[in-house]
């Protein structure tokens, strides 16, 4: 019997004998006992081909998973389907995972840059007394700070970049939309509002402890909704904001690029509004140029040091030879700094120019490669340092080791 089944035309003629009927009585019982343990046979060999492939595809995923994790030991049982078609999470990559991760990233984002309520306001210059009138009307929705549910709000109104000349709403209590119709007058020249930002702060005024700010807004065009001739209406988001804006001051300096000599000419013309450094109320301010690669310094150049004053004027030309081949892998980081005859000298603000630089300074650099031998000047506001650890060995950005630099062109 056991040759027999051996034979393939016998199994096939009893593999089709036992899909007519399991009931019929001219099949003898040991012969369905053995077909049965071929068919059992030859599955299992069927699962042992493909299980190798699952493990190889997992296997590709476990330098992704956490150590205590072993694939390995999970138990897919002899019942399961092959391991091919096994619908298991372990070791697979669900994007949508990371996609709620970015959403949430967006989200923390935008509460960070929230709003917090708005206000109105009002501009209109005399030209008879030659001033600027500011008039805040009202606000709405603010946030509430009290832990009645309500706020204390004031406004602080500045024409920068002075700010000592500081005015401000009165207080309004336990109100949320509060109504100020206050006016404010700012004495400036015409010629000057182009020059000139409206900076107005909310708070919430505490009688125990310090006053909350709950936002601001910064109008840096006056000339947005009118020519100022007559009174106009503005309604401004309120940005939210934990610290009134610091102004460091600006600098202003003049590219000018020679593609056939491979000269770049930085000319510092002069600062003003400079952060006050000294006890005197006044700085002693010089610039310093930094020729950077990929973070690195080639070199540095610096201006005279301009004694007590916040307003220096220097005119001085800073020279760099690049070659044109290299213009778009360099930047320039210009520091102000305050001169200290006794302690180290400290740095007021910085601003950076160049291809990968943001905003102004970008423009900036474009416009210069974009008009040749032809000096581009611009305004820069000051911002602060960047972080020390980009610059190590020293507080000064500008002051770092150079043995760890790549050579000048």
């Amino acid at each position: 019997m056991a040759d027999k089944l051996k034979d393939p035309n016998t199994l096939g003629f009893l593999e089709a004998a036992v899909k007519i009927s399991h009931t019929s009585p001219d099949i003898p019982a040991e012969v369905q006992m053995s077909v049965k343990e071929h068919i059992m046979r030859h599955t299992r060999l069927q699962r042992q081909t493909t299980e190798p492939a699952s493990s190889t595809r997992h296997t590709s995923f476990k330098r992704h998973l956490p150590r205590q994790m072993h694939v390995s030991s999970v138990d897919y049982g002899n019942e399961l389907p092959p391991a091919a078609e096994q619908p298991t999470s372990i070791g697979r990559i669900k994007p949508e995972l990371y996609k709620q991760k970015s959403v949430d990233g967006d989200d923390a984002k935008s509460e960070a840059a929230k709003s917090c309520g708005k206000i109105n306001f009002s501009l209109r210059y005399d030209y008879e007394s030659e001033t600027l009138i500011v008039r805040i009307l009202k606000a709405f929705d603010l946030p509430a700070k009290d832990f009645c549910g309500s706020s204390d709000p004031y406004v602080k109104i500045y024409l920068l970049p002075d700010r000592k000349c500081k005015l401000q709403t009165r207080v309004h209590r336990k109100t949320l939309n509060p109504t100020f119709d206050e006016n404010f007058h700012f004495p400036v020249p015409y010629e000057e509002l182009a020059d000139r930002k409206l900076h107005l702060s909310v708070f919430d005024f505490d009688r125990f402890s310090r006053h909350d700010m709950i936002g601001e807004v910064i109008l840096d065009n006056l000339f947005e909704a009118s020519d100022l001739s007559r009174e106009t209406s503005i309604w401004k988001d309120i940005q939210y904001a934990t610290s009134e804006s610091v102004d460091l001051g600006e600098i202003m300096f003049s590219l000018c690029y020679l593609p056939t000599a491979g000269r770049l000419t930085l000319t510092v013309i002069k600062c003003r509004n400079l952060k006050a450094m000294d006890i005197t109320g006044y700085s002693d301010p010089y610039v310093k140029v930094s020729l950077l690669c990929d973070g690195r310094r080639l070199k540095k150049k610096k201006t005279t040091i301009k004694k007590n004053t916040l307003n220096p004027v220097y005119n001085e030309a800073i020279i760099f030879d690049i070659p044109p081949e290299n213009m778009d892998q360099v930047s320039l980081l210009i520091s102000v700094m305050d001169y200290d005859r006794v302690g180290h000298n400290e740095i007021i603000g910085v601003c950076r120019v160049g291809i990968s630089a943001d905003g102004l300074g970008r423009d900036h650099w474009n416009e210069m490669l974009a008009y040749p031998r032809k000096p581009i000047a611009h305004w820069h506001s000051l911002v602060e340092a960047p972080l020390m650890s980009a610059f190590p060995g020293n507080s000064d950005p500008t002051e770092s080791g150079s043995q760890h630099l790549v050579p000048p062109f």
